[in-house]
């Protein structure tokens, strides 16, 4: 629970930060960039998480790494902060929550949905009218397929769930004959 509210205490503060759509495209890409380095360099991404290396040292390997790459000033800024608050361990979590928070900053909601097929344009479409309307806000809705809904619907905002398949059905209503 700690580390959820410091992935939105990062994200919210490298949000509020970045001026456009454009400067958030490009730093975005930036950071994806970075965590590829890390997780293409193995050796280097367990030197930077290392807890038994100090913080000064950690902090200067990544400020050569970041020299030798073409990061931005923002990008290279933001994941120096995180290696010397000792909180890189954040990182991949903040890089997939940052979309979600810009995108709540200009308005608009995230929505994961889970299907069991994909669905077609026009499923789509009246999905995201039919959120809109509900959420009465723009949405973006972000798919995933997940065999295990046996058919239906999964659509999830943070904590606010609408379970409209058959696997979220029978487990109602197991627990409604459980309960007798």
């Amino acid at each position: 629970m700690k580390s959820q509210i410091l992935v939105k205490r990062y994200t919210q503060g490298l949000v509020n930060s970045i001026k456009n759509e454009v400067e958030f495209s490009a730093v975005s890409q930036e950071l994806s960039n970075f965590a590829l380095l890390l997780r293409k360099h193995e050796k280097l991404e367990d030197t930077l998480y290392s807890p038994f290396l100090p913080t000064t040292k950690k902090t200067q390997i990544a400020e050569e790494v970041l020299a030798k790459q073409t990061f931005g000033e923002k990008a290279s800024r933001f994941i120096l902060l995180l290696v010397e608050n000792n909180r890189l361990e954040l990182f991949p979590d903040i890089i997939e929550s940052l979309p979600v928070v810009w995108n709540e900053q200009k308005g608009a909601y995230t929505f994961e949905v889970a299907s069991v097929v994909p669905l077609t344009d026009d499923q789509k479409k009246k999905l995201e009218k039919k959120l809109e309307l509900l959420e009465k806000r723009p949405v973006i809705l972000k798919y995933r397929i997940d065999p295990e809904l046996v058919g239906g619907l999964w659509v999830r905002r943070e904590n606010i769930v609408y379970d409209v398949s058959i696997k979220g059905n029978l487990m109602k209503l197991k627990e409604e004959i459980s309960e007798g």
